[in-house]
């Protein structure tokens, strides 16, 4: 079983930046697509970014611009680097690696993202 943490929430101001981070306690990213989903209280989950196992990147059309998804390899991290930061975006931010030719797909437990006007 592979467990996924998420790091970086926490209260962040309007136009200001918070920066995500999820690491995997086996290294799976590199045959991964990863995202980011977050879900905001009485909504549901959707999907914010991700990233293949290639580098390809996407982005919900509500982030595009201030929102980076990114793969360190030498720390074996995902990272969300969260720029111009809106009360929208105010959610618990999840981390998910799906191995689609394994069919196995791992959840983060979730972290808090508050952004205050």
């Amino acid at each position: 079983q592979v467990q996924l943490v998420e790091s970086g929430g926490g209260l962040g101001q309007a136009g200001g930046s918070l920066r995500l981070s999820c690491a995997a306690s086996r290294s799976i990213f590199s045959v991964s697509t990863v995202g980011w989903f977050r879900q905001a209280p009485g909504k549901q989950r959707e999907i914010v970014a991700s990233i293949t196992s290639d580098g390809r990147t996407n982005y919900a059309d509500s982030v595009k611009g201030r929102f980076t998804i990114s793969r360190d390899s030498a720390k074996d991290t995902v990272n969300l680097q969260m720029n111009s930061l809106k009360p929208e975006d105010t959610a618990v931010y999840y981390c998910n690696a799906n191995i689609s030719f394994m069919g196995r797909d791992y959840w983060g437990q979730g972290t808090q993202v508050t952004v205050s006007s």
